[in-house]
């Protein structure tokens, strides 16, 4: 896809961060927008300035872990824009625990947002991107939490290491059908959102960390973010302009994924280490 004039893009998880970042990129490059969150508010902000570049933005509010609802929004964003060419599956939450504590419910949780969210999205608009008879992309977002494995993240990392697998699946399927649609992942490392300010933490990262708070935790994390979500947005569109597989942002992802590739088995006492350092 060598341009976004003209074309459709669904995203989810579209009323902050990444999400609201790549709606108002994608309308200044005069693309249509069809959105959804949860988050009615945030979503009628993000439209708000997505309108003043002078595309038709449609909002929807879609709980992604809901199959039908998703099924029925991607029905609706072609019968309300007559095409859809483009789904972000950018919708997502985090959730910290070890796993002898984190409860079944959580797992549920993570997994229902992160990973069926990510599924039912990309079954529901791809037989629709297909019809559109036009250059499609299927866009998917995992995390570096999705090359490699952290403490206390099991329920993050299981969700995102699938929506790697998931989406390389995908992508070579649609390569062997010669389709129009390509499909890549997107692995962030640390984003300038909300999603760690929002995640799930038990007491039990407490007490592996040396009792240090959830607050204390939460800020020393967020002092590690690095790119903006505007920057996130530019470099994620341009991965998609070159038809790219996978996609890596900020220089701490692609740290990380070079240290996993050299350190395939030694990288996790690194990380312990970085862990305990961390968490002080």
């Amino acid at each position: 896809m060598r341009y976004f004039n003209g074309k459709v893009a669904a995203i989810t998880g579209a009323a902050s961060g990444i999400g609201r970042a790549l709606a108002i990129e994608l309308s200044s490059y005069g693309c249509h927008l069809a959105l959804s969150d949860v988050d009615q508010a945030g979503l009628a902000e993000t439209a708000t300035h997505a309108k003043s570049n002078g595309v038709n933005v449609t909002t929807t509010v879609v709980n992604v872990a809901d199959r039908q609802a998703v099924y029925d929004w991607a029905d609706k964003v072609v019968k309300d824009h007559g095409k859809v060419n483009l789904i972000f599956n950018n919708a997502g939450v985090a959730l910290g625990g070890t796993v002898e504590e984190t409860r079944y419910e959580d797992y549920e949780w993570i997994i229902n947002i992160n990973l069926w969210g990510v599924i039912y999205g990309t079954k529901a608009f791809l037989p629709h991107i297909k019809q559109a008879r036009e250059s499609g992309h299927v866009v998917n977002v995992s995390s570096v939490f999705g090359l490699f494995s952290q403490p206390t993240q099991s329920g993050y990392n299981l969700s995102k290491f699938a929506v790697r697998g998931f989406t390389e699946s995908l992508r070579q399927e649609l390569d062997l059908e010669k389709s129009n649609v390509d499909a890549t992942c997107i692995h962030p490392g640390g984003i300038q959102t909300n999603i760690a300010r929002n995640a799930r933490m038990t007491k039990s990262v407490e007490n592996l960390t040396g009792n240090a708070s959830a607050e204390h935790l939460r800020d020393q994390f967020e002092s590690l973010f690095m790119t903006t979500p505007e920057k996130a947005a530019k470099v994620i569109l341009n991965g998609v302009k070159r038809g790219r597989r996978r996609v890596l942002i900020g220089p701490d992802a692609k740290i990380l994924d070079a240290m996993q590739r050299c350190l395939p088995v030694s990288y996790q006492r690194l990380v312990t280490t970085s862990f305990k350092w961390v968490s002080r």
